[in-house]
């Protein structure tokens, strides 16, 4: 019986047992909800919001500024903004200013100044230059790699901005 269905209808035997199983649950749920439950819910909840209602037209009654309202009414120069936009460093320095490039000098910065190369903040500076004393005179660049802090990233990143002499 089942496999002529399944031909027919082009479902598995399995695939039609199941929505047999669904369609005789629905059924007998749908029975008993309508003959048995028929007093309990016959009830109708009959719900006041005329309290709520009024509070909200209170509400909406009082004036509300816009933001448009709130701002002072005058003209705006966009492409002086945009301009402005763009001038900002928003390299991710955090603010400082990054030195030019092949202006600081790894053998005689002060602290200040190594503070101003990206990524570096004051332990790292302090760190660098207490290399510098313990050494004597950096004779690379690439002794830098040897400060914790300081990655082939980092180095890659302040590289443009010293020069040794």
């Amino acid at each position: 019986m089942f496999r002529k269905l399944s031909v027919l209808i082009g479902l598995t035997e399995t695939e039609i047992k199941i929505l047999l199983f669904l369609i005789t649950t629905f059924l007998v749920g749908f029975c008993y909800k309508t003959f048995f439950l028929q007093d309990e819910n016959n009830s109708v909840n009959i719900f006041d919001y005329s309290k709520e209602d009024s509070l909200f037209f209170a509400v909406e009654d009082e004036p509300e500024q816009t933001d448009s309202e709130k701002q002072e009414d005058k003209p705006i120069d966009y492409k002086q903004e945009v301009l402005d936009f763009k001038a900002n460093n928003f390299s991710g320095s955090n603010g400082k200013e990054t030195p030019a490039e092949k202006s600081i000098n790894l053998n005689s910065a002060k602290l200040e100044e190594l503070i101003l190369l990206p990524g570096i903040g004051k332990k790292t500076a302090e760190r660098i230059i207490e290399l510098r004393n313990k050494r004597g005179k950096l004779k690379s660049l690439k002794e830098l790699l040897e400060i914790k802090g300081i990655g082939e990233s980092k180095f890659q990143n302040i590289t443009k901005y010293l020069y040794i002499e």
